[in-house]
This record gives structure tokens, sequence and C-alpha cells, in this order.
């Protein structure tokens, strides 16, 4: 698999969002774990998850936990992989989500994620999304506190405007590493943080890239160029949209959410598909 710069390291092009093993209609764990192995034979090395990725109220980081004892158990070197995890939107248990992006909460849950995955440093920790209720800069200030005291490795933001991303940057001296945002077919409107995380080489993670778990599997009906050009291509329109993706900016690293082995193997083989520039404009 091709590989993308995500701070000063290089990581598969195509990466692992894990959050559809932990939540509503989560599988069974050993079809969770062997989804992981998939992933990791098939080049992956980054995986996202979050903390608040879990159902019941009691498994706060069932996530977290999960990918843990699956590079455990996987049987051979994991020390190139990248796991990346999120502070500060929390699940009550009842469905609903919350935010607590106060600097005190975050380095809470920093030392807790630490303890699930078993890890000296995060590879990756993010600020899961902003919190109405408290300075945005003070919130990216723990996440830099944390960077400084070495609990962390690299530092991301999550849900964020251009705005904030130049913010959160400075507030980090220049060592904003990610940006995951929402985007896909359906929701195109983080290309200006796409532009701009191209120009100051941030690496920009689009979160459910193919519209939700529920829409995934119907992305080709519901958007019929894609459909298009994946029947043209002998592919999958999910491979197409990924590669749609990875052409936007060489910054980009998709997370398609699978928890499923054969939906990751999919996913994976769009980081060899190059689309045309006549393809691309039919994508828009």
């Amino acid at each position: 698999m091709q590989t993308r710069r995500l701070g000063d390291r290089e990581v598969g092009a195509i990466g692992l969002g894990a959050m559809p093993m932990s939540i509503e209609g989560r599988p069974d764990e050993q079809r969770s774990i062997a989804t992981i192995h998939a992933a990791l034979d098939a080049g992956v090395t980054l995986i996202d998850t979050a903390d608040a990725y879990h159902l019941h109220a009691n498994e706060v980081g069932h996530n977290e936990s999960l990918i843990a004892r699956a590079l455990a158990g996987y049987g051979r070197d994991t020390s190139d992989v990248l796991v990346a995890t999120k502070g500060g939107h929390l699940r009550p248990g009842d469905g609903s989500w919350t935010l607590n992006g106060s600097p005190e909460y975050l380095k809470r849950a920093c030392d807790a994620s630490l303890k699930r995955l078993g890890v000296d440093a995060i590879g990756l920790y993010q600020f899961h999304r902003p919190d109405p209720n408290v300075d945005y800069a003070d919130s990216v200030g723990a996440i830099r506190d944390l960077l400084d005291a070495g609990k962390i490795r690299y530092a991301g933001i999550s849900n964020a405007n251009p705005e904030r991303i130049r913010l959160a940057n400075d507030i980090l001296g220049g060592r904003l590493a990610s940006v995951q945002n929402q985007f896909s077919p359906a929701f195109r409107s983080s290309e200006p943080e796409i532009a701009l995380c191209a120009e100051l080489g941030i690496a920009f993670l689009p979160w459910s890239p193919f519209g939700g778990i529920a829409r995934a599997g119907d992305l080709g009906a519901r958007f019929a160029p894609f459909a298009e050009i994946a029947a043209a291509r002998g592919v999958s329109p999910q491979q197409v949209c990924l590669a749609w993706m990875l052409a936007k900016a060489p910054v980009v690293i998709p997370i398609p959410g699978s928890s499923r082995p054969e939906t990751i193997r999919d996913s994976v083989r769009a980081a060899d598909l190059t689309l045309s520039a006549d393809e691309l404009a039919r994508l828009g």
C-alpha cells in the first residue's frame, strides 16, 4: 500500500475506523478482532478510535480496549501501527453525546486511554469536538501539555474549521499533526479544511467517508457517478470513493469504518486505484 505522512512518520494511505466494532449493531468480539487483523495483514498502520466509542455507560473505552487486545494477539510485530484516539466527547450510555473540553477532563481522559491501550505514550491523541462552554484555546492547551509531557506522540484535532486549525497549530507550536473532519460524497463542506491542511502539511483524516455506517453499503445507489466508474473499472463504489478522496490532496488519509474483514480488505485496495482526470472531474 502507498503511504502518506502523519507528523514525521509514514502510515498507510488508508486507515481503519474501528468505531463500528463498539457502538450500536456491533459484531461479536471474534469478528472485530478478525477485522483488525485483516487490516494489519493488508498493510494498514493507522487505526482510529476514541474513548467514547462504546454502547453502555459502564464500558467507556470499549473500542480502545478491543484494539489493545487485537494488537496483543496479532502474533507479529505491530510497532509500526499508530493508534489514534480522542477525548472530549462522551456517551452517557443512552445513545446521546455530550461534551467536556475542560483541560482537567482531557488530561484525565488521556491517562485513562493510556491505561486501556497499554502504552507508554498514545500515538495520536485528538481533541474530539469543540465544547462551547470551554475556551477552545484552553482545550488545545491541554493537548499541548500532554504532548510536552510525553504522554502523546502526536497531537490532533477533530471537527475543526480553518480558524481553529490555525489557532490549534499556533498553540501547539506548529506541531499539529492531524485534523479529523467529516467528508464524503454527501458531505463536502470540509474542502477548505483539506486545502488548508495541504498548505500546512497537516494530515487530514476524513471520518464517515461513505456517509455513515447505515449508508455505506448503498453509496453507489445514492451517487451514480461513483457506481458508473466502479462498474467500468471492475471495483466497488467504495473503492472509487476512497481513491477520489486520496486524489484531493497528498495529506488525505481516509479512515473508513469497518466491522468485517472483507470490507476493510476492499477499502485498502483503493490505495492502488488511480482515477483519471476525466473521472475525477465527473466525481467533483
